[in-house]
């Protein structure tokens, strides 16, 4: 979608600042935020893509003005809305009053301490093991679509419509584009691809520049 948060080559955003020694978390609301996103996406209600998907639709105003674990916490409010899982009167009454009471939800089984090990060991790798011919292969030209989704997408602007060379193949993996949108999997082939820098930003590039980025095989087009 082409939504605020694909901030990618815009201007006017100011510099990327490291922060020396920067802690893993700011807060400690900000460890609950994700502890809670974790424990809530075991359910199997969504999956990663969602989740992504779940945040880009943050307004853009708020969008901008949020921090990190900001939107996380409103995307995670969105899809326990939307899942069934805890209603909009519930939240509101927990903004007031942090001890007003939930009630569970019909048929949900809680992630207890003793399993987070095994759940964050098991992950959700995105491979899929099936034999899919590739359309690509390292050294060929491809262009990459002009396509302007209305769901999610993890094809940037920057990129639409420009030129660039396979790079390598990385075997098959679930597309996030149908599976953010509960289309199914629709596993395929994923590329790095090489751009010339002069490719994506014009002339005053350097010519000495690439830019690598993995794409999915339905975001490509032969050259």
């Amino acid at each position: 979608m082409n939504g605020v948060h694909d901030l990618g080559g815009m201007h006017g955003f100011g510099p990327v600042v490291r922060e020396p020694d920067e802690p893993v978390f700011h807060h400690a609301w900000e460890r609950r935020v994700f502890a809670l996103t974790l424990a809530a996406g075991f359910l199997g209600r969504w999956n990663l893509d969602m989740a992504r998907h779940a945040r880009e639709r943050m307004p853009p105003a708020e969008y901008l003005a949020a921090s990190y674990y900001e939107r996380w916490l409103w995307g995670l409010e969105r899809l326990l809305v939307e899942h069934g899982l805890v209603t909009p009167a519930e939240l509101e009454a927990r903004r007031r009053d942090p001890r007003s009471p939930v009630a569970p939800a019909a048929g949900v089984q809680p992630l207890r301490a003793e399993e987070v090990d095994r759940v964050l060991a098991r992950g959700g790798p995105a491979a899929v093991a099936v034999e899919l011919p590739p359309r690509f292969k390292p050294g060929d030209a491809v262009v990459a679509r002009n396509l302007h989704p209305v769901g999610h997408t993890r094809l940037p602007r920057y990129v639409r419509g420009r030129r660039g060379v396979v790079e390598r193949d990385h075997g098959v993996f679930v597309f996030p584009d149908t599976h953010a949108m509960g289309a199914g999997p629709q596993p395929q082939h994923l590329y790095t691809v090489r751009f010339a820098a002069r490719e994506l930003w014009g002339p005053d590039a350097s010519p000495r520049d690439h830019v690598y980025l993995d794409l999915f095989e339905a975001y490509l087009d032969p050259a």
